[in-house]
């Protein structure tokens, strides 16, 4: 077959000895090839040239199902949009307790209070006289929203895809199939477009209910412009045509002009301030709704969910859930500028280096998919990721304790540069009684010294170092730290479950809680009926393998003052309905908070909103007047020393009576590299993709070191592979010497 080959092409007829050093000129290329020098790394997931680039590397394992302001809710779709709209108010990246700035606002909003006869009333007006309230917002001229091609015209002045039908978007399927976009200026009539579709059902908003009790006329709206749909629904035969929702009236909402809108909400209600903050009081261009309601678009999820439109530092422009998500620098955004002020330990951290400094400083972000918490890790520690949470996996690979508990870096991550950053949440664990129970609630002081006793014994410093990973600080009270109120050190102790000692707070030894219980006529934890011991209930919707250890640590704290503690592990649904009907004894929940104010906590345990009675969120079902009476005092004062006190005075009252274990508040762990500059973790605001900053060259230049490939075993393997084939190679030129002769 050879000889036929060369026979047939003379170019490849070459010699023994051409052959030969062929073969070992092949082999020599492979090694020079693997051993060659290359600025990227061989495992580099990005484009050549990319990490040393103003690019932020990050990744994200759940799939964002709703990028509509109107719609979302969740923290994983709230990191993308955060990015893209811009409600008129922010969080001050900087500064704690968490506070409010103007963002598209021109300054923040004039706040008046109307009586009922419409006669305004001052900051101080009681609550009862207060018959509503106006926000009246200013927006700053001149802001645009990204390019788009909902906003896209043609030279007459027409929109350029309006109206399109079915067969001309047959064969869209990405927002970028349409190559004309336009742009527009921001305008106040925006943000009450925005409002308005909150109202509309078909939007499906989740806090239209809410709203529905303090914007004026937003139930109205609902249902007029509800009726409205269905006329053209039934008129028209579309499944989605457009509702024009500017030709509906709402009257809680107000144009003033070009740049000036009102909201007028029911009574007073000091804490809707910081709803205007939130995404779901972005601006929405009507364009933008008209475009995405065309027939064919959604199908092809070309629509809101996909597909945001904004005036944010940042514009999606690929959307695959199922690959990465990639934000690129908006070129129409307005401007915004680095903080220049913040507490003095912001300045020792370096995160005062950038004051004044334009944002946003990446041009580009790519959020890969990742399904598995290993292959984030590792890419982590290659330097192709430029944060990253730390899971329980690889949590002693990365932190570890002192004698006093505070936590430090492994030698490991020192080594790479890495940086941990920390912050309390903004939410509490907790484990309630349910006070509608006979045995563990009431306001007897039977249940009330039975409570107690128990909050004593469960050691929730013991739950975090075992369950949490040190990633946890017990709560004293429903406040964490960063909210109003909150009172830390010698100030901020329960005294119930625990004393000051030494600059420390203490939980209180299991002999305090056995005098209590004895008090409370179960001596050595006896149930003085039945002579055995006392029977509880903890209810749970966690029932897999993985919950074994800590049901099993739950019993062991009851067991402690000598009580018997039963799981009642149920599925979610089932749990939520014993829950609703109050048939659920002692049970544990969580709450993160929607806004960084007081109110926020304490409605938890706030009468009226009891689950049972009123399936509000208050699940220990929790009712004392004095209680009661100061949350509503509470809710509608400013911060200042007269809103303190009430405060102090209405923990005093949950730390005696006990209707919770207060728990503990989570402590969000963060890692990221050297390059990676500005990494504060801010609990409340979402938008802070702007601060960043990356140093590439830095980054490029460690993905290069730590990424070296180790090539000896390959050229090893090539050279047992050469050894291999000389015997072969000699008995081949033997026998091609004894046929020649």
């Amino acid at each position: 077959m050879a000889r036929n080959l060369t026979q047939r092409f003379p170019a490849f007829k070459v010699s023994r000895s051409r052959r030969s050093r062929f073969g070992w000129t092949l082999v020599l290329a492979v090694l020079v090839t693997l051993t060659g020098c290359t600025e990227q790394a061989w495992n580099d997931p990005y484009r050549a040239g990319e990490s040393a680039k103003a690019v932020f590397y990050s990744s994200f394992s759940e799939r964002p199902k709703h990028l509509d302001p109107a719609r979302s809710y969740s923290s994983n779709e709230w990191a993308f949009i955060s990015q893209v709209y811009e409600p008129p108010l922010q969080y001050h990246f900087l500064r704690r307790p968490y506070s409010l700035v103007p963002l598209t606002a021109a300054d923040m909003p004039q706040i008046r209070y109307y009586a009922h006869d419409g006669s305004e009333l001052n900051d101080q007006a009681p609550a009862a006289d207060v018959a509503y309230t106006d926000y009246i917002l200013r927006i700053q001229p001149g802001i645009r929203y990204q390019p788009h091609p909902a906003l896209a015209v043609n030279t007459d002045g027409s929109p350029a895809y309006w109206p399109l039908s079915a067969g001309q978007t047959l064969h869209v399927n990405t927002l970028a199939d349409f190559p004309l976009t336009g742009t527009r200026e921001l305008v106040a009539a925006d943000y009450i477009y925005q409002i308005k579709r909150l109202a509309f059902t078909a939007n499906h908003s989740p806090v239209a209910g809410l709203m529905a009790g303090h914007i004026r006329g937003f139930a109205d709206f609902a249902a007029e412009s509800k009726a409205a749909y269905e006329q053209l629904v039934a008129k028209t035969g579309e499944t989605r045509p457009w509702l024009d929702l500017r030709t509906i009236d709402m009257a809680g909402v107000e144009e003033i002009d070009r740049y000036t809108y009102r909201i007028r909400i029911e009574k007073k209600y000091p804490q809707f301030v910081f709803w205007l903050a939130m995404n779901f009081f972005a601006p929405m261009p009507w364009e933008a709704e008209r475009f995405y309601q065309q027939p064919g678009l959604d199908e092809k999820n070309v629509n809101l969910h996909w597909y945001p439109i904004g005036t944010g530092p940042f514009m999606l422009t690929e959307n695959n859930p199922n690959l990465r998500m990639v934000l690129v620098r908006n070129p129409n955004f307005h401007g915004e500028r680095y903080p220049s002020d913040g507490p003095q330990d912001a300045r020792e951290e370096g995160l005062l280096d950038d004051a004044g400094r334009p944002m946003p400083f990446i041009d580009r972000a790519v959020y890969s998919l990742e399904n598995e918490a290993i292959p984030r890790w590792n890419k982590f520690l290659q330097g192709y990721y430029d944060n990253s949470g730390i899971g329980s996996d690889s949590f002693d690979q990365a932190v570890q304790f002192g004698s006093s508990g505070e936590a430090s870096l492994t030698e490991s991550m020192i080594e790479k540069g890495i940086r941990l950053s920390t912050a309390i949440e903004t939410s509490v664990f907790y484990t309630g009684f349910n006070m509608l129970d006979p045995v563990v609630g009431g306001d007897s002081e039977r249940a009330r010294l039975l409570r107690q006793a128990i909050a004593i014994a469960m050691d929730f410093e013991e739950f975090i170092s075992i369950f949490q990973n040190g990633r946890g600080e017990v709560a004293q009270s429903p406040l964490p730290p960063g909210i109003f109120g909150y009172r830390d050190g010698e100030q901020g102790v329960n005294p119930i479950t625990h004393e000051w000692l030494n600059g420390v707070a203490r939980r209180r030894g299991i002999e305090q809680a056995q005098q209590l219980l004895e008090k409370a006529g179960y001596a050595g934890g006896r149930d003085p009926q039945s002579g055995g011991p006392l029977i509880l209930y903890y209810d749970t919707p966690a029932a897999g393998p993985d919950s074994k250890a800590t049901l099993q640590w739950y019993r062991k704290q009851l067991a402690k003052l000598g009580i018997e503690l039963v799981i009642r592990a149920t599925d979610y649904n089932r749990f939520q309905d014993k829950m609703l009907t109050g048939t659920a004894q002692i049970f544990s929940w969580g709450w993160n908070a929607d806004y960084p104010d007081p109110e926020n906590f304490f409605f938890l345990l706030y009468g009226p909103n009891a689950k049972v009675e009123s399936k509000g969120e208050n699940a220990a079902n929790f009712s004392n007047a004095e209680f009661d009476e100061l949350f509503v005092r509470m809710k509608d004062l400013p911060n200042g020393e007269e809103r303190q006190a009430v405060i102090d005075r209405m923990v005093g009252i949950l730390r005696e009576e006990s209707p919770w274990l207060f728990g503990f508040f989570p402590k969000a762990f963060s890692l990221h590299h050297a390059w990676y500059k500005n990494a504060k973790p801010h609990l409340m605001a979402n938008n802070t993709l702007k601060y960043k900053r990356v140093d590439g060259p830095v980054r490029a230049a460690a993905q290069q070191a730590w990424n070296r490939p180790v090539l000896w075993p390959v050229g090893l393997l090539l050279g047992l592979l050469v050894v291999s084939l000389i015997p072969a190679i000699r008995g081949f030129r033997a026998r091609e010497r004894s046929r020649a002769l």
